[in-house]
């Protein structure tokens, strides 16, 4: 029997900004996580739309080079307008349970603040009990479904909606958030403060499968994203 890999260590997991270098990864992943996964192409275009779009990567730790290759273990996306709508996270189905969805999280809401976003939307499978427990804990809160969202399994998504970003209580929330992480244990992914169901606007994207487009061509500028 083949031994599994070993896991990456979560002290050493790098969040960094996504680049046409690592859109070979983040494919590999992708291929494994969505039934209808997006194209190379699709995630170069998005690159190309930095005034409005950032994405970053999860990378497997510099000491296991040899057997990851700094390997994409996870990625997220965010594109903000006046709103922020979260428009993917996912993570290697070897890497689950290490928190890494957590530090992509906290990248693109740092993001979506430092963008000017007061608010933040994202839709999720009505199944996905965990994730909905991990969005709770960064403030999202259920405002409504979509019948039959998901087209392959025709299965309901949850909308969810995060206000106030912008506000000193939310910036505390996302340091809980951090400190948790660098605590023995880290976040174990229980809401921070669960907000009950509240009324809202409907979001305009998901995370199991986000309504993502994106046109235009990516310059590949060494690598990195033309004004990110």
């Amino acid at each position: 029997m083949v031994a599994a890999p070993p896991r990456a260590a979560l002290t050493d997991i790098e969040v960094v900004p996504m680049r046409r270098r690592h859109v070979r990864g983040v494919m590999a992943v992708e291929r494994l996580v969505y039934p209808r996964p997006w194209s190379a192409t699709l995630f170069t275009s998005e690159l190309a739309q930095c005034d409005s779009r950032r994405y970053v990567v999860a990378l497997a730790p510099q000491s296991d080079r040899a057997l990851f290759a700094r390997k994409v273990v996870g990625y997220a996306g965010v594109m903000v307008t006046a709103e922020a709508h979260i428009t993917t996270v996912a993570v290697h189905p070897e890497h689950h349970r290490q928190k890494i969805a957590t530090h992509l999280l906290l990248a693109i809401l740092d993001e979506a603040r430092a963008m000017g976003a007061e608010a933040a939307a994202l839709e999720v499978r009505v199944a996905n009990r965990g994730a909905q427990r991990l969005y709770s804990g960064f403030g999202f809160a259920p405002v409504g479904m979509r019948p039959g969202y998901y087209a392959e399994t025709s299965e309901d998504a949850l909308i969810m909606w995060a206000h106030d970003l912008q506000s000193e209580a939310y910036g505390a929330r996302l340091q809980r958030q951090r400190v948790r992480l660098s605590s023995p244990g880290g976040a174990s992914g229980a809401p921070d403060h669960p907000v009950p169901w509240v009324k809202g606007r409907i979001g305009l994207t998901e995370v199991d499968r986000a309504g993502r487009g994106g046109s235009g061509s990516a310059d590949d500028n060494g690598g990195k994203p033309t004004c990110w």
